[in-house]
């Protein structure tokens, strides 16, 4: 627990180590907080019964209180050690509890799909009855997902970071292109290359499978049965969708290409990505994402892949990845994260932290 000389409080999960450093950083940037001794007791989950219990050594009657958790793999774990956490401050009556979650879990599943749930919904109700107040967090999947919350959630943006880098970090950035791995992510593309003053790129065609429209809730109804009844009114027949071979539009020859997008999880798409742009000329691959969630054997897929490296923040616990795979690279996001928690504890704009950032990022 860091305790701030200005009234308020810090607490960090203890989901990971990653999340503590996390903590440390954002108190050791701007909030003038003095490390103090963690008064938190780490939850236990037992796989015969579950059983947790939380422990608040001070009092935090009236105060506001701010909770760091990142999302490790252990997903559900993070998600239990917040909710209590959270509850246990609103009965011990504190006055505002506001969660800092870089990465908001389940954010794809925020429509409904065939039969399925619309599980960011759930989540956001969920951490409202915990008691939650405040969210901050950072490139939802979907912006609409802030209208779940029954309470203000404040929407960060990785993009000034990642574009630092890459007029820091990438030699001769001049010659590069930003690229949009689908149609889907064109309006994110076009806004760092607006920034850079860069050309565009689109990739199209079957590679696009994650955001099928298939799957959206349109074939949600049974099937037609046979029966000897009403057959009930005659629809008009829906072509089935073909996807066109697989083409970049846009002139990728010579030039370094730069794939941005929000969440980097499962690479086929990446790899598949950067294979194309070989093809089309591309000399080096450059992949930029906020979220580096590197699920499964995507280190290895990297590592073998024609990508030359991957560019991800923090948001996300990925020490492991990295030492599988040299070419992950970490940005650090702590700073914007400190200057949240400041503003909303002082009560300032938050536009400051938004400027010249357009809607589409």
């Amino acid at each position: 627990m860091n305790i701030a000389k200005s009234g308020y409080r810090v607490f960090s999960a203890n989901s990971s180590v990653a999340c503590t450093e996390l903590a440390k950083k954002i108190t050791d940037i701007e909030l003038n907080c003095h490390q103090a001794q963690h008064n938190w007791q780490c939850p236990h989950f037992f796989p015969t019964a579950l059983e947790t219990r939380v422990d608040v050594k001070e009092s935090v009657r009236g105060q506001t209180i701010f909770i760091i958790q990142t999302i490790p793999r252990d997903v559900n774990t993070a998600i239990m050690e917040l909710l209590v956490m959270a509850y246990a401050l609103k009965t011990s009556c504190a006055k505002n509890i506001i969660g800092v979650i870089p990465y908001f879990p389940y954010s794809k599943q925020c429509k409904m799909r065939k039969r399925g749930s619309i599980v960011s919904k759930l989540l956001a109700s969920m951490l409202a009855k915990a008691g939650l107040t405040h969210i901050i967090t950072m490139d939802l999947h979907q912006k609409e997902i802030q209208g779940f919350f029954s309470f203000p959630v404040d929407n960060l943006r990785a993009s000034p970071f990642l574009i630092q880098f890459i007029q820091e970090e990438i030699p001769d950035y001049r010659n590069a292109i930003i690229v949009a791995k689908s149609p889907s992510a064109a309006k994110r593309a076009q806004s760092y290359a607006e920034r850079l003053r860069l050309g565009l790129a689109v990739i199209h065609g079957e590679a696009q499978c994650s955001e099928s429209d298939m799957a959206d809730g349109r074939h949600s109804p049974p099937c037609v049965r046979n029966t000897t009844g009403h057959t009930g009114l005659e629809l008009p027949l829906m072509m089935a969708k073909e996807k066109p071979p697989i083409t970049v539009v846009g002139d990728v020859g010579g030039r370094i290409a730069i794939i941005v997008d929000d969440i980097i999880d499962d690479v086929g798409d990446f790899v598949a990505a950067a294979e194309i742009l070989k093809e089309r000329g591309a000399y080096k691959i450059y992949i930029m994402a906020t979220h580096g969630l590197l699920s499964a054997d995507a280190p290895r897929l990297i590592e073998e892949s024609a990508i030359d490296e991957v560019v991800v923040t923090n948001t996300v616990p990925h020490e492991v990845q990295k030492l599988q795979c040299p070419k992950i690279k970490t940005v650090d996001v702590s700073m914007i994260l400190a200057e949240a928690i400041r503003r909303i504890h002082n009560g300032e704009s938050m536009a400051y932290l938004f400027r010249n950032i357009t809607v589409d990022d």
